[in-house]
């Protein structure tokens, strides 16, 4: 295992982390996803911690609470000490039926904490993390929140989750004209069937040294290996229950299409190749791993032993391509005479026309 800081913190986390959406069960979609119970989950929780794993990501709304509690009973059960690992819960999503049982307002943020802490056991929290964007809330309240629950320890760091690049660049701005704790990092779905988080997300991340933690690194299940062309729905398969995340199917087709030759020249799995790819982006802090099987947290945690060469990563950057967009296209046009001459260190180099 290897690890890196956690964005521009001094706290080191592991390259992969334990996601555990799939732990306990619930109704919606849930029922699709978390159906690990407590035995299973203290398998997972020790298999992924003697594989060098020491960062485990949960959330409030994962089978209603029963994710955290679940994770917490993991940790009692398995006799493991407190300071030997980092969690990171989330909060936003509806947790109760009133009014104020969702969102980013100071209410809810209060209430939420307090009830994740009891569920995971626990006196604080290493990552606490907005779940979402929340349109009626102000940011600073968010904010002030926060940083009140990184004042009275409650709370380590901040991050956020499936937010706009825009949104993010504003919550920056905010905390460090109040010196308020900033958020540390950005949550987002990203793999090599979806790298739209490569147009605004990464460029802010690389600009203002935030950490990038991967949810869904193989597209809701797209990419182990059981879906094709011609098998779109494979028996048993989640992604059958659950078609999410949105993904451009033929471009996961192509992709696959190249995932399996490099997997069989390495004598792996597809799913083992397209998170040794995601290890290789500059921008990744942590991919997340979820499993219901021993075997599938075996596979994923075997990730960090497969080396791809160069011409595997070009040929996997380029069956991936984001198509051009607007204004990436045209800023890359009327840059290329400025930026082009110019070395990754800013020393001039003799232009090139």
């Amino acid at each position: 295992m290897k690890y890196k800081t956690l964005g521009d913190t001094g706290l080191i986390v592991s390259q992969l982390c334990l996601g555990t959406m799939t732990f306990s069960g619930g109704s919606g979609v849930y029922e699709h996803i978390g159906e690990v119970d407590q035995s299973g989950a203290n398998e997972l929780v020790r298999t992924a911690l003697d594989g060098g794993v020491n960062f485990l990501d949960t959330a409030d709304v994962y089978s209603g609470g029963q994710s955290e509690a679940t994770l917490g009973q993991a940790f009692r059960d398995l006799g493991i000490r407190r300071h030997d690992y980092v969690i990171a819960t989330k909060v936003y999503s509806r947790t109760g039926p009133g009014r104020n049982d969702v969102g980013a307002s100071r209410g809810h943020i209060m209430d939420a904490v307090e009830a994740s802490l009891r569920r995971l056991r626990t006196d604080h929290i290493d990552l606490y993390q907005i779940h979402a964007t929340d349109r009626l809330t102000p940011l600073e309240e968010t904010l002030r929140a926060l940083d009140d629950l990184v004042r009275q320890g409650k709370v380590r760091y901040v991050g956020v989750s499936n937010w706009n690049a825009w949104r993010i660049a504003k919550a920056l701005g905010i905390s460090d004209r109040l010196g308020l704790a900033p958020v540390d990092t950005v949550q987002s779905y990203y793999s090599p069937a979806g790298r739209d988080v490569e147009r605004e997300i990464v460029p802010l991340l690389d600009e203002e040294r935030l950490g990038l933690l991967v949810w869904s690194p193989l597209a809701g299940g797209l990419l182990p290996g059981k879906f094709s062309r011609d098998e779109q729905d494979p028996a048993g398969a989640r992604r059958s229950g659950l078609d999410f995340p949105v993904v451009d199917e033929e471009r996961a087709w192509r992709v696959l299409d190249v995932l399996g030759p490099i997997a069989r020249d390495h004598g792996c799995t597809p799913a083992r190749v397209a998170l040794a790819w995601l290890l290789t982006r500059p921008a990744v802090t942590s991919v997340l791993i979820g499993a219901r099987r021993l075997t599938q947290i075996e596979d994923n945690l075997a990730a960090v032993d497969v080396v791809l060469g160069e011409d595997e990563i070009r040929r996997l950057d380029e069956v991936s391509e984001l198509p051009p967009e607007y204004p990436g296209w045209m800023l890359d046009t009327q840059g290329a005479d400025r930026w082009e001459p110019v070395d990754l260190w800013g020393a001039r180099t003799a232009p090139t026309s």
